[in-house]
């Protein structure tokens, strides 16, 4: 399987070439073409992170209840995915070591890559964002989303990151979720809201662009029903 990232920043879509056998997982209702070869199926996915009780999992976590799965009978099949909204994608190879991505930002991933939701408790509770994250494990490619353009940050030590802003953060971080300010008055009247603090070995990846800031934004502009 071959993965290719076109148009990026800003209207990025994915390319995947694929082999005779290979399967390919991803989001339902993200495949915008595919090669007539391909064998396309809607799948609760049965393993780790599948089943029923995986689809409600991920459907809680602001994922689709259900899952495409694509293969290929020949060489050179091709799938075309793009998210659902304008911005960047990235590709990462898992390698073993976990990763923990932003529910919305889960766009496809060859089929050795495992897909379960973490549950994050307060930490993500108090932030403001989702309650769950998607815990990725397992090897193969994985490709993740954002709203704007994606920018890695090489952590060694400590590092913070506006909540908002985050895609993905490799688990051999450690994170805790506080106010960006002295105070929790001035951290919210100065509009910075709440932070995540890394620490650790690891790199976090990061979006340009806010979604719960810009669907503010957009809505206090629309008329009233």
């Amino acid at each position: 399987m071959k993965v290719d990232i076109l148009h990026q920043p800003d209207s990025a879509i994915a390319r995947v070439v694929m082999n005779a056998g290979d399967e390919l997982v991803a989001e339902a209702g993200r495949m915008i073409a595919m090669s007539g070869s391909i064998n396309a199926s809607t799948t609760l996915r049965q393993g780790k992170g599948g089943g029923i009780l995986g689809g409600l999992k991920r459907m809680v976590g602001g994922e689709s209840l259900f899952m495409s799965v694509f293969r290929s009978p020949t060489n050179g099949g091709e799938v075309f995915l793009a998210p659902k909204l304008m911005g960047d994608i990235l590709l990462y190879p898992m390698t073993g070591v976990g990763l923990v991505v932003q529910a919305s930002s889960y766009l496809g991933s060859a089929s050795g890559v495992d897909i379960d939701l973490g549950f994050q408790g307060f930490k993500s509770f108090f932030s403001g964002e989702r309650v769950f994250w998607l815990d990725i494990s397992g090897y193969g490619e994985l490709i993740l989303t954002s709203f704007g353009a994606i920018y890695e940050i090489p952590i060694n030590g400590e590092y913070i990151v506006d909540t908002g802003h985050i895609v993905a953060f490799e688990k051999s971080l450690s994170f805790e979720i506080s106010k960006a300010g002295s105070s929790w008055v001035g951290a919210f009247l100065g509009g910075e809201g709440l932070i995540c603090r890394f620490k650790g070995q690891g790199r976090v990846f990061c979006q340009t662009h806010n979604p719960s800031a810009f669907g503010k934004q957009v809505g206090s502009q629309l008329p009233p029903r």
